[in-house]
């Protein structure tokens, strides 16, 4: 109601220094795990997207390729596609064989430094207005005044050194906010650069903190394994998850981004898929029309997705809604 208003006061405080981001709201997601969650204020999210979109760009330009994810046309379908081509490629549609090191990064978002994080900022942002803006948003700690939201035991299923509020202050980003999703691609661009300038990786991608390297040989993976845990605590202060780490045959298929990479064909994640048909098979009646449509678009990403959305169609129908003949949409029934 107040639309202008509003905006002309948060304009003023930007412009005249006073701005302070507001409280955060703080809960508790439990799917596919239980995670922290951070909501800053509406009128901070618009600032968080003024800042993205002055800055943004100068950052992405110099962004690898294979830098996926919070880019504009970088998603998950996109990341899948690289990947599988890349394959392909280095098996020579599937007549060669050769090896995949998938690593992840271990609490990541927490593990951030602030500090680092500035300087790698600052270096591209020459104007004192937007430098101060950046800096505001960036050291701004939603742990000094927030609100948080939903069952507080659930809290306690967060194990400890995946929580922002266990952390050192200079430590760890919001989950939750756009400004934190362009954080964390400037963040990690300093190992797409060494996976590509240094290491001389050809076949390498990433999405957020997973990312993965293809070679014919078992052993420059090693080695690049070894570089990269030893480049990433001394250079970023963040490590590896060993327990995430995975060097095997491609032939063995590559799990990626939901999706794993088969010969000649991409199927979606077993567990993913199972976890649709739970989900549509239990949800409330009235929530089973959007809830299938975004199942049958999240399956149609894969190239090998038709036996897969029949079977939700099956589940679908069972439940009173019409399924269109390719299995690519469903409506609503008579009863809902």
């Amino acid at each position: 109601m107040n639309l202008e208003r509003n905006l002309r006061e948060l304009y003023d405080e930007i412009a005249n220094g006073s701005y302070c981001p507001g409280r955060s709201v703080c809960f508790v997601i439990t799917r596919p795990k239980p995670r922290e969650v951070w909501a800053a204020q509406f009128r901070d999210r618009i600032v968080h997207h003024a800042l993205y979109n002055r800055i943004g760009p100068r950052f992405e330009k110099s962004f690898i390729a294979d830098s996926c994810a919070c880019i504009k046309g970088r998603g998950t379908l996109y990341a899948a596609q690289r990947l599988e081509a890349k394959v392909r490629s280095i098996t020579q549609n599937w007549s060669k064989r050769a090896y995949f090191l998938k690593l992840d990064l271990a609490n990541f978002f927490v593990s951030i430094d602030k500090r680092i994080l500035l300087d790698l900022l600052l270096a591209k942002i020459s104007e004192p207005f937007w430098r101060w803006l950046t800096e505001l948003v960036l050291m701004h700690d939603p742990r000094t005044d927030f609100a948080y939201h939903g069952d507080p035991a659930l809290m306690a299923k967060v194990p400890p050194h995946k929580r922002l509020m266990e952390q050192e202050t200079h430590l760890g980003l919001p989950i939750g906010n756009l400004s934190s999703q362009f954080f964390a691609n400037v963040y990690l661009d300093v190992l797409d650069q060494r996976a590509k300038h240094v290491l001389k990786a050809k076949k390498y991608i990433r999405y957020v903190d997973d990312f993965l390297f293809l070679h014919e040989s078992p052993n420059r993976l090693n080695e690049i394994l070894s570089d990269v845990a030893d480049f990433l605590p001394a250079r970023l202060g963040v490590r590896l998850n060993p327990r995430k780490t995975i060097l095997q045959p491609i032939e063995h298929g590559v799990d990626f981004v939901g999706q794993v990479i088969k010969p000649w064909r991409r199927e979606t994640r077993r567990r993913t898929f199972n976890e649709a048909l739970r989900r549509v098979s239990t949800a409330p009646a009235e929530d089973v029309h959007q809830m299938a449509n975004s199942y049958f678009g999240l399956l149609r990403q894969a190239s090998a997705s038709h036996h897969d959305r029949a079977r939700l169609a099956n589940v679908v129908r069972a439940r009173g809604h019409a399924v269109d003949a390719a299995f690519t949409k469903t409506f609503r029934g008579l009863a809902a």
